[in-house]
């Protein structure tokens, strides 16, 4: 099949399965990539936590940090399906910053990214990518903000308006009555930003090495794995990743390393059409997509 008679097919694939997807694959040794609309603009939700790790990392390495200091950090408190973690504690804990690193990027969870945010704020991270030479990424706000969304207040039985909401309010600019769905507003960046960062962490770039090491053996651990992991991971390859969840927002980027040598970098950013949280169809059509795509590109 050629390459534009599979794009077509896979956005069919999206259309049917009510996604509209944001996709980009790239071959890390030779740059060769294959794509749907790689550079819109998306809510990042919790991808925003890949460069809250690499930044905390790296004043680490500056020492204006210690991995090793202890935090008391508050519970969250939080009752509503989703949250982990800390975010789920009732009680203060006392935590070092390098756990909270692992908590934040692998188990997603917003209380202890927010503990971290609290040494390094937003524009103090958005910065540290700059000095990296990283685009098209902004780091505007932490992660409690997601936690706040109008999800939160409705009844379980009436979830549905919120997700109806986050698909019908927003505006032929990307902008929407939902902050945390405003690219203006959010954090935010498109499939093509996420893969720059992934090839930075994941081939020589200006980033450290002992950071980009740390970062992706971070990613490595992810716990959540339920969205396109199946279709990436096996016995013959290492799939590292991070997901990003907020209302009908349905993410992940990661890279698969092949024991051949092949090492792609995927990065998915979708918006789901369908007024329902749990979309397990959703998830499916996802992984489908992004590895026809990953085929198609190994076999050029």
């Amino acid at each position: 099949m050629s390459t534009e008679a599979l794009l077509r097919e896979m956005r069919q694939r999206l259309h049917d399965g009510g996604l509209h997807g944001c996709f980009l694959v790239r071959d890390l040794h030779t740059g060769q990539e294959l794509g749907i609309e790689p550079d819109t603009q998306l809510p990042a939700a919790s991808l925003v936590k890949i460069p809250l790790a690499l930044a905390t990392l790296e004043r680490i390495r500056r020492g204006e940090l210690d991995g090793a200091t202890m935090l008391t950090v508050e519970p969250g408190r939080i009752t509503s399906p989703g949250p982990t973690g800390l975010s789920r504690f009732r009680h203060p804990v006392r935590i070092a910053i390098d756990d909270l690193l692992y908590l934040s990027t692998c188990v997603s969870d917003g209380t202890a990214a927010d503990a971290l945010f609290a040494l390094t704020p937003p524009a103090q991270v958005a910065g540290i990518m700059r000095e990296f030479g990283l685009q098209g990424i902004s780091v505007r706000h932490t992660t409690r903000e997601l936690t706040e969304t109008p999800v939160e207040r409705f009844e379980a039985a009436e979830a549905h308006l919120a997700y109806a909401l986050a698909i019908e309010a927003g505006t032929s600019g990307r902008g929407h009555r939902v902050p945390q769905l405003d690219v203006t507003r959010a954090n935010s960046g498109s499939a093509r930003s996420y893969v720059e960062l992934l090839q930075a962490l994941w081939t020589p770039s200006a980033i450290p090495p002992e950071v980009a090491g740390r970062v992706r053996g971070l990613m490595a651990d992810n716990l959540l794995r339920q969205r396109i992991s199946p279709d990436f991971s096996s016995d013959a390859s290492i799939w590292s990743s991070k997901t990003g969840t907020l209302l009908n927002l349905r993410h992940e980027v990661g890279v698969v390393e092949h024991s051949d040598g092949q090492t792609f970098a995927v990065a998915v950013l979708t918006e789901s059409l369908v007024p329902a949280g749990t979309q397990p169809d959703a998830d499916a059509v996802m992984a489908h997509v992004a590895r026809t795509l990953r085929d198609h590109l190994r076999q050029l």
